[in-house]
């Protein structure tokens, strides 16, 4: 999918969204850029959810039919937490699993691992970044890739990461399981998913 101009969209946004946004360096650009700008008039309700929705999507790099698909397949569910299964079916993707492992710092990168093979899932080589993991299975590097530069410094690309408690991961292997279901917590992201289905529901 075709972003474009990550540094513009975050800043009409209004949150760093993209990996390469997320510095101190940029913080501090748009901490200046608000102060030049001081008075700025109010978004209508519309806007916001507007906002909030774009903010939802990038952080996956998700298209728009992408996105609005898992919103209406929440919906559709009719559980009493939509957002709590909209953000399921997000994070649950096998390109975001392993940009959670740490094995790639941007989910780009980690979208296009998947793609080209790189990981398996219960034994089977997946080459599809939207496929959706659930509890207990269990996801490696094929064999093949193993020994590919691509992973060579796995062990010091992972040991800084923070992996969600919803996935256990053995270093040692190199492996990882799915052990529970991530839960959204709006205070830890930058998006509010209630605010998106507000849009959704117009």
């Amino acid at each position: 999918m075709i972003i474009g101009p990550k540094y513009k969209i975050a800043r009409r946004l209004g949150a760093p969204i993209f990996e390469k946004t997320q510095t101190q360096k940029y913080a501090l650009h748009l901490e200046r850029k608000g102060k030049k700008r001081g008075f700025t008039k109010p978004k209508s309700e519309y806007a916001l959810q507007l906002t909030e929705k774009q903010k939802a999507r990038f952080t996956y790099g998700l298209s728009e039919r992408q996105f609005s698909n898992y919103v209406k397949e929440a919906l559709a569910k009719k559980t009493p937490n939509a957002s709590q299964k909209i953000f399921e079916l997000v994070e649950l993707r096998l390109d975001n699993t392993m940009y959670r492992l740490g094995y790639s710092p941007t989910r780009g990168g980690a979208r296009q691992m998947v793609s080209h093979g790189h990981i398996s899932v219960n034994g089977r080589r997946i080459n599809t970044p939207s496929f959706r993991v659930s509890l207990g299975d269990k996801i490696q590097i094929t064999e093949r890739s193993t020994k590919k530069p691509l992973f060579a410094e796995i062990d010091e690309k992972t040991k800084n990461v923070t992996v969600p408690s919803w996935i256990k991961y053995d270093p040692k292997n190199k492996s990882a399981e799915i052990q529970g279901m991530p839960q959204y917590v709006k205070t830890e992201n930058m998006f509010d998913l209630n605010t998106v289905i507000e849009y959704y529901s117009r």
